[in-house]
């Protein structure tokens, strides 16, 4: 019996051993899920508080000061002016006017003849006998057999130094070989006194003449 009463006893001690740790759980649970209630409230009220942001109102610049400005003077207005335009009259041509005369015909001075010469020109002269320039023993010697006769006329231009520098026949004998004697003898031998102008000084210058070509009669 003894043995039995303490076991019975040890099995309530555990009994209650139980019984209070389940209080303390159930007590800790009620605790936590109270206080997880109440923060859960309270943080829903915290999150659904509305927060209004303030605006700020933007202040406005005061107005501009007004100045107190003179009054402009006063301006007249301008006197009325009464323009009357001229009556014009119209007259009425019958006939065309005339036509309007020819513009002047302006002729230019004559120019300034040159002024004279201090001395007179003077042309070129032979020296000594221009007859002795061309005689029979310079006849052609075709011509002399043939018996061909002419005169030929020529004009030869003299230098300032009084050399004959040209030969040009002005007329022709009708056969060149007598033009030809002509002036070549003539360049080969005419000597001349060059002509001169009008200050004395000497200058080019020509002379003209003929040679008549007659074969000599025995």
């Amino acid at each position: 019996m003894a043995y039995a009463d303490q076991q019975m006893s040890g099995n309530r001690i555990a009994a209650f051993i139980i019984v209070a740790i389940l209080h303390i759980v159930l007590g800790y649970a009620l605790v936590t899920g109270l206080a997880y209630d109440v923060v859960k409230k309270a943080v829903q009220r915290v999150t659904t508080v509305d927060i209004k942001e303030e605006v700020k109102k933007e202040e406005l610049p005061p107005p501009p000061k007004k100045l107190d400005l003179p009054p402009p003077p006063a301006v007249a207005p301008p006197p009325k002016m009464t323009i009357s335009a001229p009556q014009q009259t119209i007259t009425t041509v019958t006939q065309a006017p005339p036509p309007a005369p020819p513009p002047p015909v302006i002729v230019p001075p004559p120019p300034s003849a040159p002024p004279p010469p201090r001395m007179t020109p003077k042309s070129a002269v032979p020296r000594g006998n221009p007859g002795s320039w061309a005689n029979s023993n310079d006849y052609p010697s075709r011509a002399l057999r043939e018996e061909r006769e002419g005169v030929t006329r020529f004009r030869v231009t003299v230098g300032a130094d009084g050399r004959i520098t040209g030969c040009t026949i002005t007329g022709s004998s009708g056969h060149g070989d007598l033009d030809e004697a002509t002036c070549s003898l003539v360049s080969r031998r005419g000597r001349f006194t060059p002509a001169t102008d009008g200050e004395g000084q000497p200058t080019t210058g020509s002379w003209g003449s003929a040679v008549r070509w007659q074969i000599p009669k025995d």
